[in-house]
């Protein structure tokens, strides 16, 4: 009866979904990124809805199993946004149970200024220090050969975000961390499928974090995960993620861990429910069985994606590589498979217009645009108008946010000038030909009309 009952509601949704968004979209106005959403992706909403079970559940097993077998990783979690996944990945490194290699209060992490803000807030909101690397202009990532200068005896972790989906050297920068003993969480939301020598992205460091906002490659709506191959690193996010508790089982499951009643932790009395016993100072970012079950439709249909998406980047590069006396286009380094979240362009020092100039001609002709995010986070008021953030800039002493001015900026030129002078167009999947090939357009009318 059931499984009758369900059929004719997958049918009747199949119906609504033909009638009312079947139809291929027209675009007035062409945004830098979006959603790509199917008959199936509906279908497999309103079947979780049908099972009116409210928290993560079936469709949370299937996609976390389907998502490390297509990442070729032992474990990954689901967690309700990318930067929840950064934050657990971070916060998992300050856990007693590493022992030696647990991160404290006051020890640094590499990164860079130029990027989106919860790569760096999760270094701030666990009391530890960030130190920022230049970054590289074209490929817009960090600049490999500046990290070893930076790094203390109090530094202990990476924490870089692949921008964009083109990925940074992470033969350079794994070797530092083998070195000098330090962790690697790769930040890959931006970068879901890119490759580096044959290897996925998120994958290669300790920490793969994603993120599944409708922004990027594959959408939950909300929604992220964090991956590892670590066992005991995965168990830790886990506790983090679940509100800090010791046990594994997952909710509204009991005894899979066997151990409910026949342990003693802490200064608890033996026996006390393991459900209920805490080893760390957690949260609750989980997501829904509903979320997940868009997951599942959206991952089949990811390499699909990931192709439109490259077939965009190279039709813009076509399309504009004579126009490199004006722009700086995308770098790609050999053993680079980007994934391409955006396309990347700056405007040349010199050039007969800026930036600024550009983005406004493009928004006005409807064309979206976006900034490299924070641009350099230092100038962002999150920093400007608190005195109370430590950080550093390449091999310099300890500074202050309140002691930030132009020489302070000067120290890091190439995040200046990717703040003035780069911006980024859309390549996400329900963007054709017609769409880039608009872009690539009036781009170039804009740059002939001020060569006139």
């Amino acid at each position: 009866m059931e499984q009758e009952l369900r059929e004719k509601v997958r049918e009747a949704v199949k119906e609504y979904y033909r009638g009312i968004y079947g139809k291929k979209r027209v675009f007035d106005y062409i945004p830098p990124s979006g959603k790509l959403l199917g008959e199936e992706e509906l279908i497999n909403m309103v079947d979780a809805s049908l099972d009116m079970w409210l928290t993560s559940g079936r469709f949370n097993q299937e996609f976390e199993k389907k998502f490390a077998k297509y990442l070729g990783v032992k474990y990954a979690l689901t967690t309700n946004s990318g930067s929840s996944a950064n934050l657990l990945a971070l916060s998992a490194l300050t856990s007693p149970k590493l022992r030696d290699r647990r991160i404290k209060k006051g020890d640094e992490v590499i990164s860079v200024a130029s990027g989106f803000p919860t790569t760096i807030n999760p270094i701030l909101q666990n009391g530890l220090i960030p130190v920022f690397v230049d970054c590289e202009i074209g490929t817009y990532n960090i600049d490999a050969s500046k990290i070893e200068e930076a790094i203390s005896p109090k530094t202990k972790a990476i924490f870089l975000a692949h921008t964009l989906g083109n990925s940074y050297d992470l033969d350079k920068i794994t070797q530092l961390a083998e070195k000098y003993n330090l962790w690697i969480i790769e930040d890959s939301c931006d970068a879901l499928g890119g490759e580096y020598k044959g290897k996925k992205l998120g994958t290669i460091g300790h920490i793969g974090t994603f993120s599944f906002y409708p922004a990027h490659h594959l959408t939950m709506g909300e929604g992220g995960a964090v991956v590892t191959n670590d066992s005991e690193l995965y168990k830790i996010i886990m506790s983090f993620r679940d509100w800090g508790r010791d046990c594994c089982c997952p909710p509204g499951r009991d005894g899979v861990c066997g151990k409910r009643f026949s342990q003693q932790l802490g200064k608890l009395p033996y026996g006390y429910d393991h459900k209920y016993t805490y080893s760390h100072i957690g949260y609750n970012l989980k997501i829904t069985d509903w979320q997940a079950s868009l997951g599942c439709s959206q991952i089949d249909k990811l390499n699909g994606f990931l192709k439109i998406r490259h077939h965009n980047a190279e039709l813009l590069t076509e399309k504009l590589k004579n126009y490199q006396d004006s722009l700086i286009l995308p770098v790609v380094k050999d053993g680079v498979n980007p994934s391409w979240f955006g396309y990347l362009i700056s405007v040349k020092e010199g050039a007969n217009f800026t930036k600024q100039e550009l983005v406004e001609y493009l928004e006005k002709h409807k064309i979206g645009t976006r900034q490299l995010f924070a641009g350099n986070i230092l100038r962002q008021p999150m920093f400007t108008e608190d005195d109370q953030i430590n950080f550093r800039i390449g091999n310099s002493e300890l500074l202050n946010s309140k002691d930030l001015n132009e020489d302070t900026y000067k120290k890091l030129p190439n995040t200046e000038f990717i703040m003035n002078n780069t911006f980024w167009v859309g390549t996400f999947p329900a963007l054709g030909d017609e769409e880039m090939t608009r872009i690539a357009r009036t781009i170039i009318d804009f740059i002939d009309e001020h060569r006139s």
